[in-house]
C-alpha cells in the first residue's frame, strides 16, 4: 500500500474512532422517538461540524456527526475503465443488500459513491473496530481488480496456446502467418507483462 494511501486510511480510522462516541438521545420534537439527527437535521445544536478528508479529488471521505448518529460518505478512486466498472458493480451489489449490512445506506449522499449510517444502537450491538474495518472498501476493489487481471492473463495464455506450441524455443506447429506477433504475445505472457 502506498504511503499517502496508508496515511489517508489511518486518518479516516482515527477520525471514526473519535466520532463513534454516540449516545442515546430522544427526538426533541416527537415524544418517544429516537431518529438519527444527522439525517433529519431538525436540531442544529445537536450536529457537529462535518469533517472532509481528501487524498485527492477522486478519493475523499465526508464524516458527518451528531449526538446519536454518524454518516460516512466515501468517494472511491476510479482511475481507469476497469476500476470504474468494478466499483459500480461492487457498490450496486452492496446497495441491493443494504438491509443485510444494517449500516449501509441504500442511496449514497450526492457526490459520493457509498454512504454508511451508524447510530448509537449499532455502536451498542456491534464491535466498534469491526464497524470501522467494514468501511475499508478500497481494499476490496483493489483485490477484485487483481483477480480480474490474473484471470485475464490466464485466459490470454490459454487462448494463445491453441495457435502455437513452443517447446524450448522449438516451434513444432503454427497454422497462421502471424508468427512474429504471436511469438511477441507469448513472450509478453511468459514475462508477466501482458
Amino acid at each position: 500500500m502506498a504511503n499517502p494511501l496508508r496515511l489517508y486510511l489511518a486518518c479516516i480510522r482515527n477520525t471514526l474512532e473519535a466520532a463513534m462516541c454516540l449516545q442515546n438521545f430522544p427526538c426533541q420534537e416527537v415524544e418517544r422517538h429516537n431518529k438519527p439527527e444527522v439525517e433529519l437535521k431538525t436540531s442544529p445544536e445537536l450536529l457537529l461540524n462535518p469533517v472532509l478528508i481528501c487524498l485527492n479529488e477522486a478519493e475523499k471521505c465526508l464524516i458527518e456527526t451528531s449526538i446519536n448518529s454518524l454518516r460516512i460518505s466515501l468517494k472511491v478512486k476510479q482511475a481507469d475503465e476497469l476500476e470504474n466498472i468494478l466499483t459500480k458493480k461492487f457498490l450496486r451489489f452492496l446497495s441491493m443488500r443494504a438491509e443485510a449490512f444494517q449500516v449501509l445506506r441504500r442511496k449514497p449522499v450526492q457526490g459520493y459513491d457509498i454512504s454508511f449510517l451508524i447510530t448509537n444502537y449499532h455502536c451498542e450491538e456491534m464491535q466498534k473496530q469491526k464497524l470501522i474495518d467494514f468501511i475499508d472498501i478500497e481494499k476490496e476493489i483493489t483485490e477484485l481488480k487483481l483477480s480480474v487481471n490474473t484471470r485475464g492473463r490466464l485466459v490470454a495464455t490459454e487462448f494463445l496456446k491453441q495457435f502455437i506450441y513452443v517447446d524450448r524455443l522449438h516451434i513444432q506447429h503454427f497454422p497462421h502467418q502471424e508468427l512474429p506477433a504471436i511469438l511477441l504475445c507469448m513472450r509478453m505472457v511468459d514475462n508477466g507483462s501482458c
